[in-house]
């Protein structure tokens, strides 16, 4: 979903037309030739990666109220698991106005109250399938309240310092790579690709394991 693209009137109808994503694999990013600017691009001036050393930086920049996300969260959720293990792989929620702040919030707290794992792709669940609205404070905490989450506790990680950093740090780093749209993924500080770009999800998969490798040669 591009960042001018916010009505999710369509949201049902692309959803339900959306198809299971193959899972990238190193022979399949081989088999084709990426091209740089076209598949991919190459930011202008270089992120510093967050990553342990020996590792390369992969972002996923998503929302978790857009279709396309929440369509692509199966494959990229297998691909993570089967990725090689020099790959620091980490999601990023994007906020494009002051509305998707809340959300933002939301997974930075599951986060911090290390419920992420559980809780992720409820949510997405809860947007997509359920049709439970999760867009302002109220309904958010709600609903984590529903999930037998401490509520109280999450509403204190929720509005914290840190987790109002998280999201100004969040926001820099979609701004610095460029992010046009969701879902897309930034690799080792250098690289931005999306399947506008690379024309579909599954060869964004593809490309990323490539600039990986690009990465790795320094």
């Amino acid at each position: 979903m591009k960042r001018r693209e916010f009505s999710l009137s369509a949201a049902s109808a692309v959803a339900a037309s959306a198809l299971t994503l193959p899972v990238a694999t190193p022979a399949l990013a081989q088999a084709r030739q990426f091209k740089e600017g076209k598949d991919f691009r190459r930011l202008d001036k270089p992120v510093a990666p967050d990553a342990p050393a020996g590792k390369v930086d992969v972002i996923e920049f998503f929302w978790y109220s857009c279709p396309h996300c929440n369509a692509f969260e199966p494959a990229l959720d297998a691909w993570v698991k089967a990725a090689p293990k020099d790959l620091s792989v980490r999601r990023m929620p994007v906020a494009f106005n002051a509305s998707f702040v809340p959300q933002q919030k939301l997974y930075y707290a599951l986060e911090g109250m290390g419920k992420l794992e559980a809780l992720h792709a409820k949510v997405f669940r809860a947007i997509h399938v359920e049709k439970q609205k999760l867009a302002k404070d109220d309904e958010i905490f709600a609903w984590v309240a529903q999930q037998g989450v401490d509520a109280a506790k999450f509403k204190e990680i929720y509005t914290s310092f840190s987790v109002s950093n998280q999201v100004r740090r969040a926001s820099q780093l979609q701004d610095a790579y460029g992010v046009e749209g969701v879902p897309s993924m930034g690799v080792a500080g250098k690289f931005y690709t999306d399947g506008t770009m690379a024309g579909s999800m599954q060869n964004v998969l593809q490309v990323v394991e490539h600039l990986a490798t690009v990465a790795r040669k320094g």
